[in-house]
């Protein structure tokens, strides 16, 4: 399966690096990727691509990370006119470092970028970004169980202007942080909060969109999942169908083998989602993506209908739901091995342990 259509392919651009001479030692380095934490360490550089209406995609760079220095009144400050992306790198056994289809991520970066009236990046340039930053630190790419580098691509409105309309200055920005398990205990079991109060997005809203302003909308019933006792929340769309966790999709299993997951166009359109259902397609198992009421899922699990209940994303890849709390209940979601099971075999593939028949890996430091 190829990536990208090659016969249309756009020529890549011509990067200029600066080398970070502040850079961490490798003995500091690799002190750091011993046991990271999610998301608070970061790689010695940054990839910064500038994008104008009149100029279009240029000055791709490769410069030290460090901080981004911004007008006052830039548009991103005002408008929250910005959409990032999530995305791994894996060492494999032989010291490789790939990453787990890049082009769907880039295709939904345009998604994202098409609802918040940004520039689309063309997926070439998305993934090559990936390969000029696993160049200069790809030392990075952690080779612990259950590692890997987690690639933050970002974009974002940076014109200094006040107005309400689309901005002629973007810029594109793509940062990395080596990462371990998400959540502390890997995969465990998980409680999930009901949030009936609350929606992270709504009917013609930029749910599908990967966007901070529905990240910022989930904090808040986030937080009443903590204290609550909860690890994550889950919304109610609208109409009161399931909808997603704060940043990951759900899914469910049926006691006659069939998966099913939530589907409106306030979703985001999972790319671990899709692919571990695709496992579960290769295994024969039915698979219908559709509107799920909370009552069914309810019903589902006190009947013995429902036979297991899992949430998937990038970040996590999967965790098992063992408890769905509400306002006047707590319900005991049933356990079972097929999200597990479907857990090791995505990683399997990620990490190279498995083959890769479905031509989702891609080798960033050829």
């Amino acid at each position: 399966m190829t990536l990208i259509d090659s016969e249309n392919a756009l020529a890549p651009l011509e990067f200029a690096v600066t080398k970070n001479l502040a850079a961490v030692s490798p003995a500091a380095r690799e002190e750091l990727l011993r046991d990271p934490v999610f998301g608070t360490t970061f790689t010695d550089h940054m990839v910064d691509i500038c994008w104008s209406a009149r100029g279009g995609w240029h000055r791709p760079r490769v410069q030290p990370y460090g901080p981004i220095s911004l007008d006052p009144a830039a548009a991103v400050l005002h408008y929250g006119q910005e959409i990032f992306e999530g995305i791994k790198a894996y060492r494999h056994a032989d010291g490789s470092i790939h990453t787990f289809r890049p082009d769907q991520n880039g295709r939904r970066l345009q998604r994202s970028a098409r609802r918040l009236a940004l520039p689309e990046l063309p997926v070439e340039y998305f993934i090559q970004s990936l390969r000029e930053l696993i160049a200069v630190d790809g030392d990075w790419v952690p080779s612990g169980a259950d590692q890997s580098l987690y690639l933050r691509p970002f974009m974002f409105a940076k014109e200094a202007f006040l107005g309400v309309r689309p901005a002629n200055k973007v810029a594109y920005y793509l940062i990395a942080s080596p990462v371990a398990a998400y959540f502390k205990g890997g995969a465990k079991p998980v409680s999930i909060w009901l949030s009936e109060d609350y929606a992270r997005a709504g009917k013609g809203g930029t749910g599908a969109a990967k966007t901070g302003g529905n990240y910022a909308a989930s904090l808040l019933p986030q937080a009443e999942a903590y204290e609550q006792g909860c690890d994550q929340v889950v919304f109610l769309d609208q109409d009161g169908d399931v909808e997603e966790l704060g940043g990951m999709n759900i899914v469910f299993v049926y006691k006659d083998g069939t998966l099913v997951t939530p589907q409106s166009d306030s979703i985001l359109e999972g790319i671990t989602r899709d692919s571990l259902l695709q496992l579960a397609r290769d295994r024969g198992h039915a698979v219908e993506e559709r509107r799920v009421p909370l009552s069914e899922w309810r019903e589902g699990v006190a009947s013995g209908d429902i036979v297991e209940v899992f949430a998937c994303g990038t970040a996590a890849v999967v965790a098992p739901i063992g408890t769905l709390k509400g306002k006047g209940f707590e319900d005991a979601q049933p356990t079972g091995t097929l999200a597990l099971e479907l857990r090791q075999h995505l990683t399997d593939i990620q990490y190279g342990r498995a083959e890769d028949t479905h031509g989702w890996l891609l080798r960033l430091d050829a």
